[in-house]
């Protein structure tokens, strides 16, 4: 279910290059993950717990983390026939996982020395309702790495999209595309 695709190619390379990539590093995760569980590791113990409660009338009330960091009024947008006055879990989702595919790739550049000067990742998440009873979410990822060069940037692209948690939690569900939109020459 997810795609990639590099904006401003032509033919099937590119992608497939990225899909190549994504499927090497998840196979790397894979084996690290049974190393981990050979030599008897605990993978399940959270690293951080995040602890939030949504109240009032579901997408018209208000959620609150549990440390206050975060307290928002929620408002169905205009377009499901709300008010639009607050914020909505699709807002909320693609703030989350714009900032976490983010954070991968540069985690990812901070190991490799990649230079992610002025780099960014704007996600935009569709609710979509194909069927005509089930809301299915289907996400888009538009990354910029003006200073890597396309071949880099894919590379770096396809390990983010392995090892990224909302990646992750994704995969095989919902449609997740991701367009490199900005490379260096």
């Amino acid at each position: 279910m997810d795609h990639y695709l590099v904006q401003g190619t032509s033919g099937s390379s590119p992608s497939e290059r990225v899909n190549e990539d994504v499927d090497t590093a998840l196979n790397f995760r894979e084996n690290q993950q049974m190393q981990l569980e050979q030599d008897g590791k605990n993978v399940e113990k959270p690293l951080y717990t995040a602890n939030a409660l949504a109240a009032g009338e579901g997408r018209n009330g208000t959620a609150r983390t549990s440390d206050g960091k975060l307290d928002v009024t929620l408002a169905s947008p205009v377009e499901l026939g709300g008010t639009g006055r607050g914020t909505n879990p699709e807002q909320l989702f693609a703030a989350g996982y714009a900032a976490c595919f983010h954070s991968a790739l540069r985690m990812l550049a901070l190991k490799e020395r990649a230079d992610l000067t002025d780099s960014a990742v704007a996600a935009k998440v569709h609710l979509v309702q194909p069927d005509g009873t089930a809301y299915v979410l289907e996400v888009e990822l538009e990354v910029a790495l003006p200073v890597l060069d396309l071949s880099t940037a894919e590379a770096l692209v396809a390990r983010a999209h392995a090892i990224c948690p909302y990646s992750n939690a994704t995969r095989g569900n919902i449609t997740v595309d991701i367009r490199i939109l900005e490379y260096a020459a």
